[in-house]
């Protein structure tokens, strides 16, 4: 082998060195960074009542709490029950119409018994809420039938959801939006009669 050649394969494996060098040093800085930040999470942001929450996807404001015995369709069951009300204002950013919502909102108050999902209400004609269209703000009611047996809520400790859009997804590299954490937790007060239990 003559000396150029030789020289050519040193060049060769010394770039190749330096290159496996740089993969396990980006390797090692984006492993540190991901171990990093999951120790040190991003505090939550605490919103407050009538603020505006931007989840992405959606533009959430919660109003309002509030326990009462009849349904917002506005009759009353047969069987006393409690229903715990959320008034919120929602606007779907994004191009599609969607009912995405149903998750967006969680109750964090630890209760001893698990709370069934929340129904999703229009406030203008007190029905069922299907999907919102974007650039049309609606105010919705979500209702939580409350368990019997258990205390009513003086205060709530909400967790809004947030969602993320990715122009392709890394299952199927489709477009969407998809979860995100959390956005915001609210905090509020309830009113009605939060002392009552049904009987």
């Amino acid at each position: 082998m003559s000396i150029a050649q030789r020289s050519k394969v040193k060049r060769r494996l010394l770039a190749m060195l330096v290159a496996g060098i740089g993969g396990i040093a980006a390797a090692a800085v984006s492993f540190a960074s991901a171990v990093y930040e999951a120790a040190n999470p991003t505090p939550i942001e605490l919103a407050k009542k009538d603020e505006p929450i931007d989840t992405g996807r959606w533009l959430l404001t919660i109003n309002n709490a509030s326990m009462t015995e009849v349904p917002p369709t506005g009759t009353k069951p047969a069987d006393a029950k409690r229903f715990l009300t959320v008034d919120l204002k929602l606007d779907n950013r994004s191009a599609a119409t969607s009912n995405a919502f149903m998750r967006l909102v969680s109750i964090e108050t630890p209760t001893s018994i698990k709370l069934p999902e929340p129904v999703y209400y229009l406030a203008r004609d007190k029905w069922i809420a299907s999907a919102i269209n974007p650039g049309m703000p609606e105010k919705l009611i979500a209702v939580w039938e409350w368990p019997e047996g258990l205390p009513s809520p003086k205060a709530l400790r909400l967790s809004v959801a947030k969602q993320i859009y990715k122009p392709r997804d890394n299952l199927y590299g489709a477009p969407g939006w998809f979860d995100d954490g959390k956005a915001a937790i609210v905090e509020l007060a309830v009113s009605g009669q939060p002392d009552e239990a049904v009987q």
